[in-house]
């Protein structure tokens, strides 16, 4: 099984944009979501988030660890696993956790501040066959377009 790696630099929008932006597009496309960051404030807020996005195009999430992990279409999470059967994981703090290789998908958001360490992971699992990268940059409309 090869897992592809989307790099994501944040630039123009921030954290909690992106990642409501992707997970929207993850649900369209008819996937579960696994949302990872190792910060308690972080994740709380991005659920929120995801929840306020309006009327009827909420995205409906979880924090991990509740009763209804299995039922939860967006898993937001300390981890990096699938109690929702995801194939998909974004990284929302930029910090790459080896057990995401478990996953078909993984989009990986870090900013200017992350990026040497972007860079190296980069390198390291283009190195490994197990790995498919690709690089995505925001435009000035806000649009993600994948390209070198």
């Amino acid at each position: 099984m090869t897992t592809r790696v989307d790099f994501y630099q944040l630039s123009r929008d921030p954290v909690d944009v992106t990642v409501a932006k992707l997970a929207r597009k993850v649900l369209q496309a008819g996937e579960r979501l696994v949302v990872v960051s190792g910060d308690d404030a972080q994740r709380q807020h991005l659920s929120k988030v995801l929840w306020e996005q309006g009327g009827a195009t909420f995205l409906a999430n979880g924090m991990a660890g509740g009763a209804h992990d299995a039922r939860q279409p967006i898993l937001v999470s300390d981890q990096c696993e699938a109690p929702n059967q995801a194939r998909m994981a974004l990284i929302a703090d930029g910090q790459w956790r080896d057990e995401a290789a478990q996953f078909d998908r993984v989009l990986l958001l870090f900013d200017v501040a992350q990026r040497d360490g972007a860079a190296q992971l980069w390198r390291r699992l283009a190195a490994d066959d197990a790995f498919d990268n690709r690089i995505n940059k925001q435009d000035g409309n806000g649009t993600w377009r994948e390209g070198a």
